[in-house]
């Protein structure tokens, strides 16, 4: 190898290095090591900026619209409960979530499929109190594996497909045909995945999980004539797994339910009693059919969707202190509602408009949009902030966001438009029809995780350009000698090796010829190795930056680098035994 090739070796050994031994943002390490590239002339700037350009990236970016639409609406935490349901423990849950992602990513592209579960399985996550740490791998890698299921259920199979008709004389590939083998390692993954995820996944609690210091807030919610929860039991409703908060009692006309069982149907207009933190304050208000109770929150002149959450502190100089919320006119004096008072540490279970405020007490208010600039300079209060990242859900509009995901569906999944054009479609109909502002659109958006998505494609570039992954090949096809079984390792094990670091159609593309030349040498059939590139590219689960899903599940699973290694390089292990094994048997040399 040349230069180029040892200082690109170099570099990615560099970014490995500081992606499992530092804490420094992967976006920074993957930015800087495509600015090596760059500076030392390996890759010419167009190259190196090419991945921003890839329709892959530009989906995902699209589809973090389409997935806030969901959330702003409510319909987010709908389809979870409906699909997902309140399980128990992380196995549980692990299944309920894999089984679903797997067959739907057969037919759906797995990287859209993830970018619009991911902020699903955060809030479903935190309602059943498992972290997320347990969730977001198992999710990434379920789709993976799903993808395997079918001719379209992942760009890879496409790929290789389009270069077997284009350079080869084999013929057609039935739709079912790959699942052959992709069956089979996908049950051997999903329950790999389940069996060792107790101990091979780490279990990472957010700063915030640990609510015993923290400030709790008493809040009296009121179930709708129409809500979904009518009917059914606390536990059911899922109102007894909320992190943070506890249902404290139940007022139901005269009648008071001071100690809540799970199993107690609630009916509409019972008024619910809450104890918890803000976080879980805020995630009741998402809650379709269930809305604060004061009476006070309907007269304010701002629309219920436009308002926002503060939090502020009395001071000794503010006109309600001494007073009732109710007497001291405090709607009507700062054109906000008081959800909720804490004082410390101190359960305050009075109604709202009959506590009386004192100084130090925290208030939690919803209000217009220009509170905050009304009152931050106003004696009357210690202390003005507004909750970032908490909005008050539409649910008027649920049916319209989940009819708008189910035409984008279609549109993908039929033909008529591509994954992109069906996602430009959707978020321009969120926006379209007001499921979500411009502004909470911006602001959905991560850019770090497609900066890290985007200079990866840069990297793969240069190993590809340089030729280091030419050598790679050469020296496993040079170890397995001329046994066809070994050479169908050897390409496996190199495919999946370049997937793990570049991409997987990049290592999908370089692998093909190799598997080409090694069947023609052997005088063996080809089909065996077209199936192995298929999931050797496939399925790549050791390193977060050799797939787009792993990337993307990456920042909201808290994950590490050596996270991927300890629990994915085993699972490399044993798909790709089962993949070399079965396919001679299904497509025999």
């Amino acid at each position: 190898m040349e230069i180029d090739a040892w200082i690109t070796v170099a570099v990615v050994v560099s970014t490995l290095a500081a992606l499992i031994g530092t804490r420094i943002s992967p976006d920074i390490v993957m930015v800087a090591a495509l600015t090596v590239l760059m500076v030392t002339g390996i890759l010419p700037v167009t190259e190196a900026l090419s991945g921003l350009a890839n329709p892959g990236l530009a989906t995902v970016g699209v589809l973090y619209i389409v997935a806030a639409g969901l959330i702003n609406t409510g319909a987010a935490h709908a389809l979870g409960a409906t699909f997902l349901g309140l399980p128990r423990s992380a196995a549980v849950a692990q299944i309920r979530l894999m089984l679903p992602v797997a067959a739907a990513s057969g037919f759906l592209n797995n990287t859209p499929l993830v970018a619009m579960l991911v902020p699903v399985v955060e809030e479903w996550g935190r309602r059943c109190s498992i972290s997320l740490s347990k969730l977001m791998i198992p999710l990434s890698y379920a789709t993976i594996l799903g993808g395997t299921l079918t001719l379209i259920g992942t760009s890879t199979n496409v790929v290789v497909y389009g270069l077997v008709l284009e350079d080869t004389t084999l013929g057609p590939m039935g739709f079912w045909e790959i699942g052959l083998v992709g069956l089979p390692c996908t049950i051997v993954g999903l329950l790999y995945m389940v069996a060792t995820q107790k101990w091979l996944l780490p279990e990472r609690k957010s700063p915030l999980a640990d609510f015993s210091a923290a400030r709790e807030y008493a809040i009296e919610m009121l179930l709708q004539d129409n809500s979904p929860m009518i009917g059914k039991s606390v536990e059911a409703a899922g109102l007894r797994q909320l992190p943070g908060a506890f249902l404290a009692e139940i007022e139901r006309g005269p009648t008071v339910l001071p100690a809540v069982a799970p199993t107690e149907k609630l009916q509409a207009g019972d008024r619910l009693l809450f104890v918890g933190v803000v976080d879980s304050v805020a995630e009741l208000l998402r809650l379709r059919g269930l809305v604060p109770a004061p009476e006070q929150l309907f007269k304010l002149n701002s629309p219920r969707p436009e308002r926002r959450l503060f939090e502020v502190v009395v001071s000794d100089n503010c006109p309600v202190a001494g007073h009732t919320i109710r007497d001291g006119q405090f709607r009507t004096r700062y054109n906000a509602v008081v959800l909720a008072v804490a004082r410390n540490g101190e359960r305050l279970r009075a109604k709202i408009g009959d506590i009386e405020l004192r100084a130090g007490d925290t208030l939690l208010l919803e209000s217009g949009p220009n509170f905050l600039a009304q009152q931050r300079n106003s004696r009357d209060f210690l202390l003005v902030s507004e909750l970032q990242g908490v909005t008050i859900p539409r649910h008027d509009r649920i049916w319209v966001a989940i009819s708008v995901l189910g035409v984008m569906v279609g549109l993908a999944s039929t033909g008529l438009l591509s994954m992109f054009e069906a996602a430009l479609v959707a978020s321009g109909l969120m926006l379209a029809t007001k499921c979500i502002k411009p502004s909470a659109a911006r602001a959905s958006i991560d850019w770090s995780v497609l900066t890290v998505i985007g200079a990866s494609f840069g990297i793969g570039q240069a190993l590809e350009t340089t030729g280091v992954a030419q050598a790679l090949a050469d020296f496993w096809l040079d170890a397995a000698g001329t046994n066809p079984l070994l050479a169908l390792a050897a390409v496996y094990v190199f495919t999946n090796i370049v997937t793990e670091m570049v991409s997987n159609n990049a290592a999908a593309v370089m692998s093909f010829p190799i598997a080409v030349a090694a069947a023609e040498s052997l005088g063996v059939s080809l089909w065996p190795f077209v199936v192995v590139v298929m999931m050797a590219a496939s399925c790549g689960f050791a390193t977060p930056i050799g797939y787009q899903t792993n990337l993307m599940v990456y920042g909201p699973g808290g994950y590490r680098f050596s996270d991927y290694v300890r629990f994915g390089l085993p699972l490399n292990v044993l798909v790709g035994i089962v993949t070399v094994l079965l396919a001679p048997v299904f497509w025999p040399f």
